[in-house]
């Protein structure tokens, strides 16, 4: 793949990794150059002069700070970290580990597949506490980054009922970063991530097809040993191999990682939804399934659909999409839309598996790092974010500890460092990875209904009596979910080195997003697809779509003739059931209203929920997306409202593959 361009492997015939990668001026440069980059006019002046001043100090002091700087510069080139694992993880400590002034070597055995799934693993979410941990390693990189991602997070984002659509409770990411200072939520595709990192690194920095399969610590050193047998010493070793970690393996012995319950479909659509200036990502519960879409950019949309069964199914014949329709089969418009549109190829499957934290994470020269150590379920997007923030803290404990032992004039204590970096960690690592499988098990035993999920008893859910689990559930979640967000995306963000507490110009919200927040019918009003009614049950092609105007001087009059003499658009509809002026559609304040001018046999909506009411004569009625539309009592002309975005696909896939059947 393209992607194996950029790196290139070191020459092994020796075994020990002795390069100088780096020059001596490189950490004060880094320092200097940091804090710099980004700051508003009135910062750069005071910085300047701030730098000015420390030019003009004494020389005596210079003098002491110079010759600690050029000891603290000289020791560092003998620091040679080796890192196991060229994921996320491994490829940001790499950086933060460059950045301050250590040797750095990466063993990746695939880089291009990344971790085996390849151009199709598609994006990753990377929340406000990894971002601004990424600002404090390198600024440069993280605005790259940024500025290649999607930002999802100044929109509104959270649960919905899986059948109906309708929110259940909605997430604020955006103020918890705002007030903090920290950038806004954004996803990225991995391919451009693992790009970026890879580019900053530099090409002799990491080792490609080298699988790092065991390692030796004597004390004094650790040698890492290649599946190809050849072997490189270094002064400590960072497994960041996943999951399936080798380092871990050889660490405290073979460990089976723990099955979550779900297998999880993903895949990427191409596909713009109607609400997409207002939503970022939702959550569709259900009982032991569940659904996940996120916005991604550039007109694609991202989803994964998990399912509770036992590991190692295989898919049939008809193929993953078939088996997922039928999975989600009654399922709302927004998930059966997706699936609708994704290639059967674009399509992956795999079980879903974490890994408890533990209390120790390493051992003499040798520690673990992101998934190798608390692989997480992805409910919370937190498993890369979590490799980030272990990752900055790494750096963070070795810089500190090669400070100390120069002043001190000491051999740096390895073994003691690697532990304060796990002590640091540790805590909030296990909390996430807790409230991960605490998100998944709500996730997938939401139960809207009294009789969802009883057998015999399921008929009580014609009852739409609401399940006591989903209203005590909702009360809980919306008291903890604003002071989880707040701990989960604010991280440790006021203490991050290197790093000001600052908001970005691009990271805005719409001014209307807290509306949004407490009013669903203001969300809703906010949509700017194209309204319109498509045919149910048109096995003779006699209906055809409709599409309704948001002219509020444009009304849409029903019958079965045409209207000339009315003001709007007539639509003529050929049934017995149809009368000669059956209804007006109209559209006010961004919302549509459905009116039965007294027709004879009715007109009948059945609402996202399944609830199916007669429109009383001469009283607006508002309709919704999704809501079915019956002209008649006898279901024979029946639509289905539908927001799009394009409309131009109701012409070229017909509207038959636009909307799910209705029995």
């Amino acid at each position: 793949m393209a992607s194996t361009v950029f790196y290139s492997s070191i020459n092994p015939s020796t075994t020990l990794f002795s390069r100088t990668h780096l020059p001596v001026e490189f950490f004060h440069s880094m320092q200097c150059s940091y804090g710099f980059r980004g700051q508003e006019n009135g910062q750069t002046r005071r910085m300047t002069k701030a730098k000015a001043t420390i030019s003009e100090a004494p020389p005596a002091a210079s003098l002491a700070a110079t010759e600690i700087d050029s000891r603290l510069a000289a020791a560092r080139k003998k620091l040679r970290v080796l890192v196991a694992g060229g994921g996320i993880g491994g490829l940001v400590f790499a950086l933060a580990a460059k950045r301050k002034g250590f040797e750095v070597l990466v063993f990746e055995k695939d880089l291009s597949a990344i971790r085996g799934e390849g151009q199709y693993r598609g994006p990753i979410q990377i929340q406000s506490n990894a971002l601004a941990a990424l600002e404090a390693i390198d600024l440069e990189v993280a605005d790259e980054l940024m500025k290649a991602g999607c930002i999802t997070g100044d929109r509104i984002n959270g649960l919905v009922d899986g059948v109906s659509g309708n929110w259940y409770v909605k997430f604020d990411t955006f103020t918890p970063a705002a007030e903090r200072g920290l950038p806004v939520t954004r996803v990225i595709s991995r391919m451009t991530l693992q790009e970026i990192l890879a580019n900053a690194l530099g090409e002799d920095i990491i080792m490609n097809e080298s699988n790092v399969i065991n390692f030796k610590d004597d004390g004094d050193k650790v040698t890492v040993i290649l599946e190809n047998g050849q072997r490189y010493e270094g002064d400590l070793l960072i497994g960041a191999d996943g999951i399936w970690s080798q380092v871990r393996k050889n660490l405290f012995g073979p460990k089976e990682a723990t099955y979550s319950g779900y297998t999880c479909y993903t895949g990427i659509a191409d596909y713009v939804p109607a609400d997409i200036e207002t939503v970022g990502y939702r959550v569709f519960l259900g009982h032991k399934q569940y659904f996940v879409s996120s916005d991604v950019g550039a007109g694609k949309m991202q989803w994964y659909a998990f399912h509770k069964e036992p590991p190692g199914g295989e898919d049939g014949p008809t193929g993953k999409k078939e088996r997922l329709l039928q999975i989600f089969e009654g399922w709302c418009d927004n998930v059966i839309d997706l699936l609708l549109a994704t290639d059967e190829d674009a399509i992956l499957r795999r079980d879903i598996y974490d890994r408890a934290p533990t209390f120790t994470w390493g051992r003499g020269r040798v520690t673990l790092l992101g998934d190798s150590v608390h692989a997480m379920q992805p409910n919370l997007g937190q498993g890369g974010c979590m490799a980030i923030e272990d990752s900055y803290q790494l750096a963070l404990e070795l810089d500190k500890a090669w400070e100390q032992s120069i002043k001190s004039g000491s051999p740096i204590d390895i073994p003691s460092t690697l532990k304060s970096y796990e002590n640091a960690r540790r805590l909030r690592v296990a909390i996430i990875h807790g409230l991960a499988r605490m998100a998944a098990i709500m996730a997938s035993t939401y139960k809207a209904y009294l009789g969802v999920g009883l057998g015999p008893l399921s008929f009580l859910t014609k009852f739409r009596i609401p399940h006591p689990g989903r209203v005590g559930g909702r009360i809980f979640i919306n008291l903890a979910m604003p002071l989880m967000l707040s701990w989960v995306l604010g991280g440790n963000g006021s203490n991050l080195e290197g790093r000001t507490l600052s908001c970005r110009l691009s990271d805005k919200a719409n001014d209307q997003l807290r509306r949004w927040f407490e009013d669903d019918d203001a969300l809703e009003r906010a949509i700017t697809g194209g309204w319109w009614l498509l045919p149910l049950g048109n096995a003779d092609g006699a209906l055809r779509p409709i599409y309704l105007s948001k002219d509020e001087k444009q009304s849409c009059i029903i019958g079965n003739i045409t209207h000339t003499n009315s003001a709007g658009v007539s639509i003529a509809l050929t049934s017995p059931q149809v009368s000669e002026m059956h209804a007006r559609i109209s559209c006010k304040g961004g919302a549509f209203f459905l009116m039965d001018l007294r027709s004879k046999h009715g007109t009948w909506i059945t609402d996202n929920e399944g609830k199916r009411y007669r429109v009383p004569p001469n009283f607006p009625a508002r309709i919704r997306p999704s809501d079915i539309i019956e002209f008649g009592s006898d279901r024979k002309v029946a639509f289905r409202v539908k927001v799009m975005k394009d409309s131009q696909k109701v012409a070229e896939k017909g509207e038959a593959k636009l909307v799910q059947p209705v029995s």
